[in-house]
């Protein structure tokens, strides 16, 4: 993220700017948008998001009456006169809503924007680049049908529907209405629109976009979006690799590690093995191993420490990256390997 933000502002003091950005930013913070077409479950999806990570949720709705940002006037004059808000005004409205401490520190879920590749360059022009953007997609006629079901709640703003997600309190029930929608024939309108709209958008966002069905039960897709959006993306920097395999008796690791091993051209490393080879060979450390191993007992951990970590500082182990099976058995020889060799 800092990285971005060097790129994107070209500080003439690129030193403190990273100081700053250290001190003010949490490059942990969730950056997500949620996109889709209308009646695919974008609030909901954005509303259980922002409450399971605590992030602050930014939809047009939001900013146009929820906020008292510079621009919030400007681009409600253009509503009023029912024309459509340019794309540069949503974008400069975003990025001073985003700029705002609570974004920065608690993170933010963008919904329902960009809706078109200008929006999606204005945004990254602005240095506005989410970590996860999320698609929602569901067949046409479901979204329709969805779009005429649609019931709102106006104290809590979530979004109910009469025959998919009807709550069962009464009192919820008694003061749900319904929103001022768009007409069947609208929102074909508009499924077309984002239709021709969204493959552009695609492919600006391709390496960080997830689709997610929505045509199905909404826990599964609230399940299915949380899991995506918590993970982290491989960085193309050069990576070494230190795996560790863990499990009981019989579980595999040793033909799980040979098969990542010759499939990824690592270093396999059985640690039972090596202490075997370290004797046979007749090395200094392999004679002290000897005859724990002749006699059935257990290597002392500092013994095997030492053959273990000459054999990962070996040039083919610290170029190509190793597998590791076999070791730590318990909780000390993890402590005394995380000292030295630290599993990525």
């Amino acid at each position: 993220n800092m990285l971005e933000e060097l790129l994107i502002h070209k500080p003439d003091d690129p030193i403190q700017f990273m100081i700053d950005h250290l001190k003010q930013n949490n490059d942990d913070a969730p950056r997500i948008c949620v996109l889709g077409p209308p009646a695919s479950g974008k609030t909901t999806v954005a509303m259980w998001l922002c409450k399971n990570l605590d992030a602050i949720r930014i939809s047009q709705e939001t900013l146009l009456f929820k906020e008292t940002l510079a621009l919030t006037k400007e681009a409600k004059a253009y509503q009023e006169r029912k024309q459509k808000i340019p794309s540069a005004l949503w974008a400069n409205l975003i990025q001073e809503r985003l700029s705002n401490v609570d974004c920065i520190k608690q993170g933010w879920v963008l919904e329902g924007f960009p809706e078109n590749q200008e929006q999606a360059w204005m945004l990254q022009s602005s240095g506005i680049i989410p970590r996860h953007v999320v698609v929602l997609y569901a067949p046409d006629t479901v979204l329709i049908e969805r779009n005429t079901g649609k019931r709102l709640d106006p104290i809590t703003e979530e979004v109910y529907h009469t025959t998919f997600d009807w709550p069962s309190d009464p009192v919820i029930q008694q003061r749900l209405v319904k929103p001022e929608d768009l007409s069947e024939q609208e929102v074909s309108k508009k499924l077309l629109e984002y239709h021709r709209n969204f493959p552009a958008v695609f492919q600006i966002y391709q390496k960080v976009l997830k689709s997610i069905n929505a045509d199905q039960p909404s826990v599964d897709v609230l399940s299915q979006v949380l899991t995506y959006v918590q993970t982290r993306h491989r960085s193309a920097a050069p990576f070494t690799p230190r795996i560790l395999f863990c499990g009981p008796p019989g579980s595999g690791k040793s033909l799980q590690a040979a098969l990542i091993a010759q499939k990824y051209s690592l270093v396999n490393i059985c640690c039972g093995q090596l202490l075997k080879e370290a004797v046979a060979d007749k090395t200094k450390l392999g004679e002290l191993v000897k005859p724990y191993i002749d006699n059935g007992y257990p290597v002392p951990d500092n013994l095997v420490m030492r053959i273990l970590a000459e054999r990962l500082n070996a040039l083919d182990c610290m170029t190509n990256g190793w597998v590791l099976c076999g070791f730590p058995r318990d909780r000390k020889q993890g402590e005394q390997l995380q000292k030295s060799h630290i599993p990525n």
